[in-house]
């Protein structure tokens, strides 16, 4: 397939989100709802890490990441989702159809890995108390946050510079809201085994090793409180860990569903369905679990708006 197939696609059609013409209205203002929600609260969250001392530790060092990860990752598709819904023009130029692709594994790797950092933070919080400060110093921290992010940044390149390469025919409709990486290698009409293969063999091991070093960090912690059998530590524990905990299940959770959905051959809606969960809704929730669930962040919070009340009076 000769090179200008690829350079004549100017622009491809998303299929969006499948709603019926008269509820349009209804969903428009749900999503954006859920994204300004999205984008408040995780920066509600890096502000109240920036401001209050108390919380200048590593745990929220990570978390202030994860938050801009969030919120950076709903971004990428959302804004663009709602404005194709209130035109009602679906369409993407192929250029900002590889800028999102590229970002969106971007930030979801990011947040993979992110999620294994903190999961390390709480084991040696929990099993090595005293050695804490000495082992999680400012240069470990720099550094699994700096390697965090340009893991994902090569990642994410890998793929985006291998789709540039791929000749496109005469389909372009995209069966997705967003440049989804798997639906645009089946519109190809090139090879895209080599694509393929690193997405069986990096991409496995992008989400199988962070989640065995969940795993493993959390089995250590579970395995150091039953050893010790103290009730005060392991109320203290699941004060630390069960903010971090709920954030991990709702992001496998949804990842896996993303995968079962696709793999098992369902329809395109519940494929975008179950995409949605994993773009919208989980970006949305983690600031409340840990607003909710972390007494530091809710002290935190609490001396903000006080703060603001004296002010305004």
């Amino acid at each position: 397939m000769r090179r200008e197939n690829q350079s004549s696609m100017s622009k491809f059609q998303l299929l969006g989100i499948p709603i019926e013409p008269e509820q349009q209205g209804l969903y428009f203002a749900l999503f954006l709802g859920m994204y300004l929600t999205t984008v408040l609260g995780n920066l509600l969250i890096i502000l109240l890490i920036r401001l209050d001392p108390r919380l200048h530790t590593p745990m929220y060092l990570f978390l202030s990441h994860l938050a801009l990860t969030d919120v950076s990752f709903s971004s990428v598709t959302v804004p663009k989702m709602l404005m194709n819904m209130k035109t009602q023009d679906q369409s993407i130029p192929y250029a900002g159809c590889l800028t999102q692709t590229y970002f969106f594994i971007f930030f979801g790797c990011t947040d993979n890995f992110l999620l294994v950092v903190m999961a390390y933070d709480r084991y040696v919080a929990i099993c090595h108390p005293l050695h804490y400060t000495i082992i999680m110093r400012e240069e470990l921290c720099l550094c699994l946050l700096a390697g965090s992010w340009l893991l994902s940044c090569a990642y994410a390149l890998t793929h985006t510079l291998l789709l540039a390469q791929l000749s496109f025919c005469a389909d372009n409709i995209v069966p997705h809201f967003f440049c989804d990486l798997d639906a645009l290698l089946k519109l190809s009409c090139s090879d895209t085994s080599l694509s393929e293969l690193i997405i069986f063999t990096a991409g496995a091991a992008v989400v199988i090793f962070p989640l065995s070093g969940i795993l493993v960090s959390y089995g250590r912690i579970g395995f150091s409180l039953l050893m010790v059998r103290s009730t005060k530590r392991l109320c203290k524990a699941l004060s630390t860990c069960g903010s971090h905990l709920s954030v991990v299940s709702l992001f496998y959770g949804t990842m896996m569903a993303v995968y079962l959905s696709s793999s098992s051959g369902q329809s395109q809606d519940k494929d975008i369905i179950a995409s949605m969960m994993y773009t919208v809704v989980t970006p949305m929730l983690n600031p409340f679990i840990y607003s909710l669930r972390n007494r530091d962040m809710t002290l935190a919070l609490g001396i903000l708006f006080r703060n603001i009340h004296i002010f305004v009076k």
